[in-house]
């Protein structure tokens, strides 16, 4: 009897150790721009999150147009969205993200807000520049930003091209603790990650106020997490589709308070880390649900397509913006004939 007792204690114990999974969701020092120079010769691309949506563009587009649909994660094309209330044209020219070089990390993520001057509250979205898909093929890029055809092996493997620290984790169930490691300069703003699951849902996870200096560790830890596994509520799900559920970043979402200091405000991020139940423990199976049935991929591509493209419009649409802007910076000395495009 002693010996079953011990027994069962080492399973219990041996289960619990699996709960457990630590995973980077996104790492900031890998985005940095290293493909497709501008004139002076600068990058402005990232080779491992080169995506191109113009193959949802229509047929009246431009060979040169569509090649403007193609973008990455490269940190400068991060956009910063600001409330309503706060969106005029001096507080958005003034919110951006650049890429931020750090003596410790390398490149990372800086973000600048110009928040309103006046006493209400606000908030800024950090976001990426396209949801990032949970199902991309890995396949190779060139350095033109051209993506390749993935092979039949990449087509097969089991890890997608934004996992791996490009913001998309697999297998997860319930989350136990998210942490961020974020330099602070004594700003008084909350500061919330936002998650986004295999449903398509957003959730924001408030992890605290930036009102330190340095690089700092904010975590959330999940007020509900149980962590004996002889309390958990034991509960059988129907496994596929439900058995692949996985987490990707959506943003951060920064708020002000009306009683607190308004104007600029700047931070830089590292990267967002996740302690994680597996969802289904990984094994050989007999049948491989997904790749017979494609529900889940089937899903997430159908909300690709869609943002595929309303985002090529919304690249077209800064191209020709950038095509119409006046590149003049003074107007014609008095004697000479204008200039004319």
């Amino acid at each position: 009897m002693k010996r079953m007792f011990i027994l069962v204690a080492i399973a219990l114990l041996a289960a619990g150790a699996v709960f457990a999974e630590e995973a980077v969701l996104i790492d900031f020092s890998k985005l940095a721009a290293d493909i497709k120079p501008n004139q002076d010769n600068v990058p402005q691309q990232n080779r491992a999150t080169m995506m191109d949506f113009a193959s949802g563009a229509g047929a009246s587009f431009t060979t040169e147009q569509k090649a403007a649909m193609s973008t990455s994660l490269a940190l400068p094309n991060w956009d910063v969205v600001l409330a309503s209330s706060s969106r005029s044209v001096v507080n958005q020219s003034k919110s951006y993200t650049l890429e931020a070089p750090s003596k410790k990390f390398g490149k990372v993520l800086g973000v600048r807000v110009h928040f309103p001057l006046e006493s209400f509250n606000s908030w800024a979205r950090v976001q990426p520049p396209f949801e990032i898909p949970a199902f991309e093929p890995m396949a190779q890029v060139a350095d033109d930003g051209t993506i390749q055809q993935p092979t039949a092996e990449e087509k097969a493997s089991r890890t997608t091209r934004f996992e791996n620290g490009f913001g998309v984790v697999k297998n997860v169930g319930v989350i136990k603790s998210i942490a961020v490691q974020v330099h602070g300069l004594n700003f008084p703003h909350g500061l919330s990650v936002i998650l986004i699951d295999a449903n398509g849902d957003e959730t924001p996870y408030f992890m605290d106020y930036l009102n330190f200096d340095g690089w700092g560790e904010l975590r959330w830890e999940n007020p509900n997490y149980v962590n004996e596994v002889r309390n958990r509520e034991l509960r059988i799900y129907p496994l596929y589709p439900k058995s692949t559920p996985f987490q990707k970043f959506g943003g951060f979402l920064i708020q002000r308070d009306a009683a607190k200091e308004g104007g600029d405000f700047v931070a830089y991020f590292k990267d967002i880390k996740v302690i994680y139940d597996k969802a289904v423990m990984e094994g050989e199976k007999d049948i491989d649900d997904e790749g017979l049935w494609n529900i889940v991929k089937d899903r997430e591509n159908a909300r690709k397509n869609a943002e595929m493209e309303g985002f090529g419009k919304v690249q077209v649409l800064r191209y020709l913006e950038q095509q119409k802007k006046a590149s003049e910076t003074s107007f014609t000395p008095a004697g000479e004939p204008a200039k004319t495009n």
